[in-house]
């Protein structure tokens, strides 16, 4: 790896045409002003700038820089779509479509807290330049017009340079903490402090207590995985029996998060027959049959990268039998629990007692589990996990899995506070060989999950328009399939 003005040029192999000097010169002429029309000032940009002061008013004194990250090859010199990292992202507000790889939030120290400034690649220029003709990774010829440093400063309410000055900015030696790993080049100009890792867990457990505009951007993104869900449901029919049908409903739902989002939050689950007993199944190529179940796991993300996560089991023909109604009702039991248990002051981990509690008593009740339930629910016991391997939930926002680097003790073993956004997803999962289940019961798995805003009181379920029980799964189902 080298650098180019401080941006990591990575070597591969193309095979572009060179470009004769007669060409260069005249492709350097003729080029009418092309400002964005309709530009306006991001709403995130008040919110970005209360996180920045409250990063600001934890590390006083110190320099902070928060890398956005770069490319993710794919192959040779082609590259994943980019996003950039979470913090960057969240203390920017620079969504989806606006963030320029190599980018770096710098905030400096300025004796009363700190003063922020975004590094960037802006725009090419038309003139003495042969980047955005030839650039594959920057150039606007390539992969579409960026914004200038001052579109960028208008539209964000934050302060704006070239890429090209962060090593003289950078050279200047004071205490400094960064997020590592993220960008090679900001790596080799700052020193590792021993306290990057605590910076980094402070970015982390700094979201997770949403805002009112994550908030909103919540139930944003579940509204589109809502219609996302209802797009799959609508796809059934045509893909029963077809080979690898299971990917024409993940081909359904994709469409749905590049139509109103920014992507995928993270890699579909469409999951029949006992492909639902795979817990993270997103190979998605099985067949779909009548009489079988499919478990879906996705969630849209939308421009300002927050996701929602929702899983509904569904029945293949629109009807449960009456062995899948039956484990399909004690996994709904059990997340019905898990919700009421979540509220401020609980612990983050009574949820999923409270979900575990109802599965073990129905495992018992069912005659496979050969203990007691209460028994089984002894830490060192844990017989009913045989068929729950997985916890019952996690945080939720910018990231599936958010938060995942805040300490335990502020997360895994803290407490609920008001704001936090989480699911809450039990599930059931009888493998076809468990020949401790009887036949009829073999080969399903259910899970059903929702996504839970901490209220005052206790909370709302930001999910909830999504039927869930049974005999509602039944009449959208069938209601879908007659549209």
């Amino acid at each position: 790896m080298t650098f180019d003005n401080g941006v990591p040029k990575r070597e591969q192999t193309n095979y572009d045409i060179p470009t004769p000097e007669a060409l260069k010169k005249f492709m350097e002429k003729g080029w009418a002003p092309s400002p964005l029309v309709g530009l306006a000032k991001n709403p995130v940009s008040s919110w970005t700038a209360q996180r920045r002061a409250k990063v600001s008013s934890s590390f006083s004194g110190v320099r902070l820089v928060v890398p956005a990250g770069t490319f993710k090859v794919r192959s040779n010199d082609t590259d994943y779509r980019f996003r950039p990292h979470t913090a960057f992202a969240w203390l920017t507000g620079i969504n989806g479509t606006d963030a320029v790889p190599d980018s770096v939030l710098v905030m400096e120290p300025n004796g009363s807290g700190h003063d922020a400034f975004l590094f960037i690649h802006p725009r090419s220029p038309r003139e003495a330049s042969e980047e955005f003709y030839r650039n594959r990774q920057h150039g606007e010829f390539w992969v579409g017009r960026r914004m200038t440093l001052e579109e960028t400063e208008f539209a964000y309410g934050i302060s704006v340079r070239h890429i090209d000055s962060l090593a003289e900015f950078l050279s200047s030696r004071r205490d400094t903490l960064t997020v590592r790993g993220e960008d090679l080049y900001v790596d080799s100009c700052i020193e590792t402090n021993e306290k990057d890792s605590e910076f980094v867990t402070w970015l982390s457990e700094a979201r997770l207590i949403k805002d009112e505009f994550e908030i909103a951007e919540m139930q944003r993104a579940i509204d589109a995985t809502h219609r996302g869900f209802e797009d799959m449901i609508r796809a059934i029919p045509s893909a029963v029996g077809k080979k690898r049908g299971e990917r024409l409903i993940e081909g359904a739902f994709f469409t749905r998060a590049r139509y109103e989002g920014n992507d995928l939050g993270y890699d579909s689950i469409v999951a029949s027959g006992s492909h639902a007993c795979i817990l993270h199944w997103i190979r998605n190529d099985g067949e779909l049959r009548n009489g079988e179940l499919i478990l879906i796991d996705a969630g849209v993300e939308v421009e300002s990268l927050y996701t929602a996560d929702i899983t509904r089991t569904l029945p293949i023909n629109g009807k449960f039998t009456p062995a899948q109604r039956k484990l399909y009702t004690l996994v709904y039991e059990a997340q019905k629990a898990g919700m009421q248990a979540v509220k401020p002051g609980a612990k983050f981990r009574d949820f999923h007692h409270a979900a575990m509690a109802v599965i073990a008593k129905g495992l018992e009740e069912m005659g496979v589990l050969p203990i007691s339930a209460e028994e089984s629910l002894k830490p060192d016991v844990g017989l009913h996990r045989r068929w729950t391997v997985h916890g019952t939930g996690h945080m939720l926002g910018m990231d599936v899995h958010d938060c995942a680097k805040a300490r335990k003790e502020a997360y895994t073993e803290g407490v609920l506070e008001e704001g936090m956004i989480l699911t809450v997803e039990p599930g059931l999962y009888i493998h076809p060989d468990d020949t401790l289940f009887p036949a009829e019961y073999r080969g399903i798995g259910v899970r059903i999950e929702d996504d839970l805003l901490v209220t005052k009181d206790g909370f709302k379920n930001l999910s909830a328009a999504l039927p869930s029980h049974p005999d509602d799964v039944e009449a959208w189902v069938a209601k879908l399939f007659r549209v």
